[in-house]
C-alpha cells in the first residue's frame, strides 16, 4: 500500500481551558477537553473537569478516552490546570495508543524542576512524570515557521514526525491540539 492508499490517521488532541489563577480560597476546577479528528474533521469532542494544581489529570483523561478508537494520542504538553500532570507512559500502558507530547517552545525541565520542588510537597512524584517522558525532539512542521518540540511513547520519533507534519494544517500546531484548546477556552469562565 502506498503512502496515498493509507487509512487517514485517528487523532485525539488534549488540552486545558482557562481558570482563575488568583483564587486559592476554594479547590478550582479546569476544563480538559479531547478533540477526536480525522482527515481534519472533528468526529467527537469530549469534556471533564480537572483540579487546578491537582493530580487527577491522568485519570480523567483515561475516563475520557474509555471506548474510543484512535491512532495516536497528542498532548499540547503534560501539564494542565496549572501543575495537574498527565502521565503519557501511564496512558500509553493502559490505551496502547502512541502519545505524542507536543510543545510549542524547547521544554525547560531544570525550570520545571525548580518549580515542583518550590510549590508541592509531593514533587518527587510529580517529577517522576517528567522522567518518564525521554528524548525530547524537534522539527519543523511548516516551512518558515518555527520548530515544534516533542516527546513520544509507544512510537518511533520519525512517525510521530509524520504525524505533527499532517496535523499542522492550519498552523504548526497539531490541529486536534489547537481545536481542543479553543473550545476549553471558549467554554470556560471569563479569567
Amino acid at each position: 500500500m502506498t503512502s496515498s492508499e493509507q487509512a487517514p490517521i485517528r487523532m485525539m488532541g488534549v488540552e486545558d481551558g482557562s481558570f482563575q489563577a488568583d483564587d486559592r480560597s476554594t479547590p478550582q476546577l479546569s476544563l480538559l477537553c479531547c478533540i477526536e479528528m480525522c482527515s481534519g474533521r472533528v468526529e467527537a469532542v469530549r469534556l471533564t473537569r480537572v483540579e487546578v494544581d491537582g493530580f487527577d489529570a491522568t485519570e480523567r483523561l483515561l475516563g475520557l478516552l474509555e471506548g474510543v478508537d484512535v491512532d495516536v494520542i497528542i498532548l499540547g504538553g503534560i501539564t494542565f490546570a496549572g501543575f495537574n500532570m498527565v502521565d503519557p507512559a501511564a496512558v500509553n500502558s493502559a490505551t496502547g495508543v502512541p502519545v505524542i507530547v507536543y510543545s510549542g517552545k524547547k521544554p525547560d525541565n531544570e525550570e520545571m524542576l525548580r518549580a515542583l520542588r518550590r510549590h508541592f510537597p509531593d514533587w518527587e512524584r510529580r517529577w517522576r512524570v517528567v522522567e518518564g517522558l525521554g528524548e525530547i525532539h524537534s522539527m519543523m512542521p511548516r516551512k518558515y515557521e518555527p520548530p515544534i518540540y516533542f516527546e513520544v511513547l509507544g512510537a518511533s520519533p520519525e512517525w510521530a514526525e509524520e504525524v505533527l507534519r499532517n496535523a499542522a494544517i492550519i498552523s504548526r500546531i497539531p490541529e486536534p491540539v489547537r481545536v481542543a484548546g479553543l473550545v476549553a477556552r471558549g467554554l470556560s469562565p471569563a479569567s
